[in-house]
């Protein structure tokens, strides 16, 4: 059960998946009422018990969610669903934060800019690519006192040396809040994509994929909605399977599935 699109109830389908056995699961569940998934509901708890079990020990969940704000107060669903993950057995390793640019929203709070992106782990992650960005301190003076204070003297300088930022790398692991564009040739450019209400640009699933797994593993998304998880593995080498209770949304997975990958997306 490999590089393919399942149409069916994600618990009942994962019941057929073989105990660890998945490296990596990247998805987003429903938020709330937000929107509208053809009528379709999805069971938490029974969800988090079948990840636990066929997710590899070392294995990661990277949990995509956010909240909606119903009376004046933001329902604190992601909150509870990583709380209950951590009691079916699962480290939340980090809590990463997925900055949307490009948002022209009007409310009478701060626009809400961001999602979370949970990371649970079952044990220590296996493994751990990281992404890495250049450092702004590459090649600077390391001594932010000495420098505030306006000290330059030889003397000071000597006594800086044995501390001096020579010795820092030009690159560094990134931050975990990840910034993309969104909408329309953002996220993606397969027109088809924006059939499905929410997607999550290409750019996110990619990086995850790279960041906690290796070419050959397995990655599946069990609410693979228009397929953006399963496109992304299929293009860095790695296999996948889709799961999803809509058979418009499969239809969709499939035919961007078809199409070729010729760029990634930043």
């Amino acid at each position: 059960m490999k590089n393919i699109i399942i149409h069916g109830n994600c618990f009942e389908v994962m019941q057929e998946i073989e105990a660890n056995s998945i490296d990596l699961v990247v998805t987003s569940p429903p938020y709330d009422g937000l929107r509208q998934y053809n009528g379709y509901v999805f069971n938490i708890d029974l969800l988090a018990k079948e990840l636990y079990r066929i997710i590899k020990i070392g294995g990661v969940v990277v949990w995509v969610v956010s909240d909606q704000t119903v009376a004046g107060s933001e329902s604190g669903t992601s909150f509870k669903q990583a709380l209950l993950f951590k009691e079916m057995g699962f480290n939340i390793h980090d809590t990463m934060i997925y900055y949307k640019e490009g948002l022209t929203l009007n409310h009478n709070r701060y626009e809400q800019e961001f999602e979370y992106m949970f990371v649970f782990s079952k044990g220590k992650p296996k493994t751990f690519n990281p992404i890495m960005v250049r450092c702004n301190w590459f090649g600077k003076d390391s001594d932010r006192s000495g420098q505030k204070l306006g000290i330059h003297n030889e003397k000071n300088k000597r006594a800086r040396s044995g501390n001096d930022r020579t010795n820092i790398k030009e690159m560094k692991i990134k931050g975990n809040i990840w910034k993309y564009q969104t909408g329309y040739g953002h996220s993606t450019k397969d027109e088809i994509a924006f059939k499905h209400p929410a997607i999550f640009p290409e750019a996110l699933a990619r990086d995850h994929i790279l960041s906690w797994s290796n070419a050959g593993d397995l990655v599946l998304d069990p609410m693979c909605g228009s397929g953006t998880t399963c496109k992304m593995a299929k293009y860095l080498n790695r296999d996948y399977i889709g799961i999803d209770i809509s058979k418009e949304y499969c239809d969709i997975a499939e035919s961007r599935l078809q199409q070729e990958v010729l760029e990634l997306y930043a």
